[in-house]
């Protein structure tokens, strides 16, 4: 039996999308830069800030070093956390699925996003309790694709044990898989067919699919 669960944030549990694309947007319209949905969703949904804005930044042929990228987010932060004060939505069945979870073994929450961030929307949903621990944008050096947030989720668990992801990103699946993990995910941001072919294990439409069953493998 799988006793661990680690979730991605955005885009699984919140569907706060929409509120971060408006945030990078109003940030590169100060550099002349724009960025459509299609570009947001084809090339940089799944990203951490510092990685899209680099990822923005470069494919545009502009300077993305360190500082130029960790100003951008230091201009984003104020902008997104306004916004999910009024227009936060946790998607349906999120908060009841870590609850269930939580009563099996560890949660834990891996996740592009900043700390404080998902902090204040696990608080929203009354889970933060039920999180053992989480690892955000800051403690990572490399943003999904790369498998290293989970590696270092799947550290942070009892020796042995064995956890399963819940995703919603190409990137997430590829760094889930990457990192040796079940995937499982859900259609909130792409089609079950791209999900697949990245990887998953096992597509749903909802969080209310994902019974127990699923997420192991039984």
């Amino acid at each position: 039996m799988i006793k661990a669960t680690l979730f991605d944030f955005n885009g699984v549990l919140v569907d706060d999308e929409a509120v971060h694309l408006r945030a990078f947007r109003d940030v590169l319209a100060t550099r002349n830069v724009s960025l459509t949905d299609a570009e947001y969703t084809e090339r940089y949904l799944g990203f951490d800030d510092f990685g899209a804005f680099a990822a923005i930044l470069r494919d545009r042929g502009l300077p993305a070093t360190d500082a130029v990228v960790r100003a951008l987010i230091e201009e984003k932060v104020p902008l997104y956390m306004r916004a999910i004060l009024t227009e936060l939505r946790v998607f349906e069945g999120a908060a009841e699925l870590v609850r269930r979870r939580a009563a099996t073994g560890t949660v834990g929450i891996v996740s592009g996003a900043l700390h404080h961030e998902i902090e204040h929307c696990l608080g929203v949903m009354k889970v933060r309790e039920l999180v053992a621990f989480i690892v955000s944008a800051e403690d990572t050096r490399a943003c999904k694709p790369d498998p290293e947030g989970y590696r270092l989720g799947i550290s942070k668990l009892v020796s042995q044990a064995r956890a399963v992801v819940v995703e919603d990103s190409v990137a997430g699946v590829v760094a889930a898989k990457a990192a040796g993990l079940r995937c499982v995910a859900v259609t909130h941001s792409y089609p079950r067919a791209v999900l697949l072919d990245a990887g998953a294990d096992h597509v749903t439409d909802t969080l209310f699919e994902l019974t127990d069953e699923v997420m192991e493998g039984a």
